[in-house]
């Protein structure tokens, strides 16, 4: 067992579950227990660990995934830049409003992250500077990775405006 997981177990006794999948060393977090610990863990991880270094942070919808008991997933990549060595955190949340504590004040590169996670698929991160839209319009209602979303979904957005020739652009009124 990694000496990392002994500090883990220390200081959250029962908080979290672990598995290994090929050499990747996972800590899962249930969505019960998310709120409470992400941050402090994430913090242990960074510090005491020295896992130093958020590689990913992406999203997962289990709705209709054989054996879930949570909808959604959210996966922290790290890596300790001095060993190499990396762990991946997951966290779970829940509808109907699936919400994380954000993780931007450990690391600032999980800004936008975490707001591509909040667009496509809905999970809020509470406490991050500036929870909006990344990649679709703002007048989009949806988010398109969640599994119910249709798969031929269509949302009208705003009024189309003319474009004009596309070749010679804008020019004075009238011309050919």
């Amino acid at each position: 067992m990694p000496a990392y997981l002994d500090t883990l177990n220390a200081k959250f006794p029962g908080a979290f579950t672990t598995s290994t999948f090929r050499d990747n060393q996972r800590v899962v977090v249930s969505a019960a227990e998310a709120l409470r610990i992400l941050v402090p863990l994430l913090k242990c991880l960074k510090e005491e660990c020295k896992f130093d270094m958020l590689a990913e942070l992406g999203g997962i919808d289990y709705l209709n995934y054989p054996g879930a008991t949570d909808r959604y997933g959210v996966v922290y990549g790290l890596t300790n830049i001095a060993t190499g060595e990396r762990v991946f955190v997951k966290a779970f949340a829940n509808d109907p409003d699936p919400e994380l504590p954000s993780v931007v004040e450990l690391w600032r590169g999980a800004d936008w992250m975490e707001r591509e996670v909040f667009d496509m698929y809905g999970v809020k991160f509470t406490g991050h500077p500036d929870m909006r839209r990344i990649l679709m319009p703002h007048e989009f209602t949806a988010h398109p990775l969640r599994k119910d979303y249709p798969l031929r979904g269509r949302q009208p957005l705003v009024k189309e405006r003319e474009i004009g020739d596309i070749y010679r652009g804008p020019g004075p009124v009238g011309r050919d």
